[in-house]
């Protein structure tokens, strides 16, 4: 392996190690000096205890695992070809006139049978309760919805809106930032994508599914087994020991416990200043499973969707095979190491099933059940992609069955800087990296006068400049997709295959399957040179 990530030193926990040699399985310096000053792990946990379980600050970062696995999407190159051209349509022959990667069409769409179609294959991961999703969401969700993908709006977010309120039944009656979330999106939908809600262990027992498919119509509710970040429930913080407390009277897992005596004095004094809030794991079975999504569909959701963790291979074969039964419409697979808003450091780093060993195991396992005559449910991959080519990657190795990439911090990256953007602007203090282009919006976002044309002269004003930066990079992805696209001669998604990649190295073609690029089409390249 390359870069191995150390266990006892990292950005994400803003601790260091002061030593230039390193022991490599625990971390520690090699030469560990009494009077040290700090500042690895082992220092920093010495008087902050937990706080070192997560990368921080809170609410300012998002932190992804840094492991170096000993296969990665990076062994696998993209093949490219001299002749031909597919997906062009019924009787069309490609030419060096009419084959040109402007026309690649990079729609999709997913769905047992009311499809959703999407402008591009991705959408975002889950945007739920983290501080950092609730106050970037105008820029997330108008970005997505402009650029025709779906968003999803992660776990909890009924359960702590501070403005939450219940029925007699204890049930939610009203939840005002569940709703500014889904009418911001709704209002600039452009026919493509949508929104839907996830459902974990909490907001079931809330009525999280019968509230927004009540009062809000919502066509597509998420279930979640679990994530590529952590094997255990989501998490956030709070520093109110008030707030604990009020979300602990709603039924979560708050640690320390904010009722404990010894924890409110140590809060009073100053030295513990923040709380998690823990959701509860969830079980599953396959009965149980079955009953969940038909209760779901008798609500009225038209689509129901899974989200599963980095499990091994008998959770995964579980998703798949109870997804074709219960007839979902869409499977979301995210492998390790996965990118949190809050998730347990180590955990992140360490736990699961790395993405290119659980995705080709997903697309063995979608082929033996097509062979058998069943049909899996559609596929997305999730787990550490950010670009064009790690789209096509994704999409050629679970060809037929993966429709689409879920992207979490890449996604949320543009909202962030169109919104620092904006503060920049409105201080005076744009960076270099930004005033090179202009010192005006319209001239550094490249994009801008094609959203404007999208929402109109006078709601344009209206738009934030994180939505902007979000529908400029969704237009690199669909520009940069349609290149590669192109140069395998697929002209649309469906045509893609496994044929269109070759693997690096043979541990790769070990794990994925994907031919050696010595081997790939070496027959073929044999019977012309016999010829």
């Amino acid at each position: 392996m390359g870069n191995i990530a150390r266990p006892n030193s990292n950005d994400a926990t803003t601790s260091a190690n002061r030593s230039r040699n390193v022991t490599p399985t625990s971390g520690i310096c090699s030469r560990c000096i009494d009077g040290c000053t700090g500042n690895c792990e082992v220092f920093k946990a010495t008087f902050r205890g937990r706080e070192l379980l997560y990368p921080g600050p809170f609410g300012d970062v998002t932190a992804g695992a840094d492991k170096d696995y000993p296969v990665d999407y990076s062994h696998l190159n993209i093949q490219g070809y001299a002749l031909g051209a597919k997906g062009l349509g019924d009787g069309v022959t490609g030419d060096s006139d009419t084959a040109i990667f402007p026309i690649v069409d990079t729609k999709t769409e997913y769905g047992w049978d009311k499809k959703v179609k999407m402008n591009l294959p991705v959408f975002t991961g889950a945007l739920g309760s983290t501080e950092i999703a609730r106050k970037n969401w105008e820029h997330f969700a108008i970005g997505a919805a402009l650029s025709g993908i779906t968003i999803v709006c992660g776990e909890n977010v009924c359960g702590i809106d501070p403005l939450l309120e219940f029925d007699k039944n204890e049930k939610i009656a009203k939840s005002p930032d569940m709703d500014r979330r889904i009418e911001v999106y709704r209002r600039y939908h452009q026919g493509y994508g949508e929104i839907l809600v996830q459902l974990n262990v909490e907001d079931t027992r809330l009525g999280v599914a019968e509230y927004v498919h009540g009062k809000h119509g919502l066509d597509t509710i998420e279930l979640k087994w679990g994530q590529g970040a952590k094997s255990i429930g989501g998490e956030i913080k709070v520093n109110s020991i008030e707030r604990a407390m009020v979300l602990q009277k709603r039924g979560y897992i708050v640690t320390p416990d904010p009722s404990n005596k010894t924890i409110q004095a140590a809060f009073k004094d100053g030295a513990l200043k923040e709380f998690e809030r823990h959701s509860r794991m969830g079980f599953i079975s396959e009965e149980g499973f079955l009953a969940e999504v038909q209760r779901l569909r008798d609500i009225g959701f038209t689509r129901i969707t899974l989200k599963t963790g980095a499990y091994g291979l008998r959770e995964l074969a579980m998703a798949i095979k109870w997804g074709s039964k219960a007839h979902i419409d869409l499977l979301t697979i995210d492998g390790a190491g996965g990118g949190t808003g809050m998730s347990p450091w180590r955990m992140m780093q360490e736990w699961g099933m790395p993405s290119i060993y659980l995705h080709s195991a997903a697309y063995e396992f979608c082929r033996k059940l097509a062979e058998r005559g069943e049909r899996p449910p559609d596929i997305a991959f999730a787990g550490g992609f950010s670009s064009e080519d790690g789209i096509f990657k994704a999409l050629a190795l679970g060809a037929p069955f993966v429709k689409a990439v879920c992207m979490g911090r890449a996604l949320m990256i543009p909202g962030m800087v169109g919104k620092n953007i904006a503060q920049w602007l409105k201080e005076d203090k744009l960076p270099k990296t930004v005033s090179r282009y202009g010192s005006s919006v319209e001239e550094i976002f490249v994009n801008y006068e094609a959203v404007k044309e999208l929402v109109g002269a006078d709601e344009i004003k209206h738009i934030p400049l994180g939505a902007i930066g979000l529908y400029s990079y969704c237009d690199k992805l669909r520009i940069g997709l349609q290149q590669l696209m192109a140069g395998t001669r697929n002209f649309s998604l469906g045509s893609i295959t496994q044929n269109d990649l070759m693997s690096l190295t043979k541990d790769c073609a070990k794990v994925t399957g994907i031919p050696y690029l010595m081997d790939a089409y070496r027959q073929e390249a044999e019977a012309i040179l016999t010829s």
